[in-house]
């Protein structure tokens, strides 16, 4: 048996998955699993409470000045299998995954600064392999020289009703044109911003998930995952 521990690395579109798919993978290899796109909106959260967006709109002086008093760090929950983002040592799992944050993400990862700032906690997480990471640029920017790259999607519609879903079992008062707008809007800022933006990488693969099962993909991972160890 292979037992070489690999950077298994995870890009794509918003709310297709990837989180979820990450995890799985994650438990399944005895692999750390983070959470990058979390971190981004941590980092809009803290922007938002500490009045650097307004409107969405974010003022990037007031944010690069604050990112050196933002500390994130990530904290396993054994009630929920999984592990909590904290920023200044309180936990805001919850507060993170609120619609206000996800239509003021785009504009914070866009930032220069932010985005050095987190890719250099990535990497220093990620240093001697043994994780599986998710986000926009984690094969291209992040860990290019990856041994596994996957590039996940899905069909907006798809993805906007499982959001709608997940938002709406927490109690969220949202509707699901909102939801399909907000999925549309963060793909088009994903891909066209300047920095890092969202591509797939050249030797990554392609998993469009729009009617699998987690199942199936899980299924197509441990293929792929043999076939990159060479079993």
């Amino acid at each position: 048996m292979n037992n070489k521990r690999i950077i298994i690395a995870i890009d794509g579109h918003s709310s297709c998955g990837k989180s979820t798919f990450a995890k799985a993978i994650a438990a399944r290899l005895g692999y750390i699993f983070i959470d990058t796109g979390a971190m981004y909106r941590a980092v809009t959260l803290y922007a938002l409470e500490h009045g650097a967006i307004s409107g969405c709109i974010a003022d990037e002086e007031k944010i690069e000045a604050m990112l050196g008093d933002i500390n994130i760090n990530f904290r396993f929950n054994p009630e929920r299998g999984a592990s909590d983002i904290y920023v200044n040592g309180d936990m805001v799992e919850g507060k993170i995954r609120t619609i206000e944050v996800s239509n003021c993400v785009s504009a914070v990862s866009s930032i220069g600064a932010v985005r050095s700032k987190l890719v250099a906690m990535q990497q220093e997480m990620g240093r001697g392999g043994g994780v599986v990471m998710d986000g926009r640029d984690i094969g291209t920017v992040v860990f290019p020289n990856a041994e596994l790259k996957i590039y996940m999607t899905a069909d907006a519609m798809v993805r906007a009703e499982r959001r709608y879903k997940e938002l709406t079992a927490k109690g969220d008062n949202v509707s699901l044109e909102e939801i399909y707008e907000n999925v549309v809007s963060r793909d088009k800022a994903d891909m066209s911003r300047a920095i890092s933006p969202l591509r797939k990488a050249d030797d990554a693969i392609v998993l469009d998930n729009s009617h699998m099962s987690v199942e199936e993909q899980m299924a197509w991972f441990d293929r792929e995952y043999q076939r990159v160890l060479g079993c």
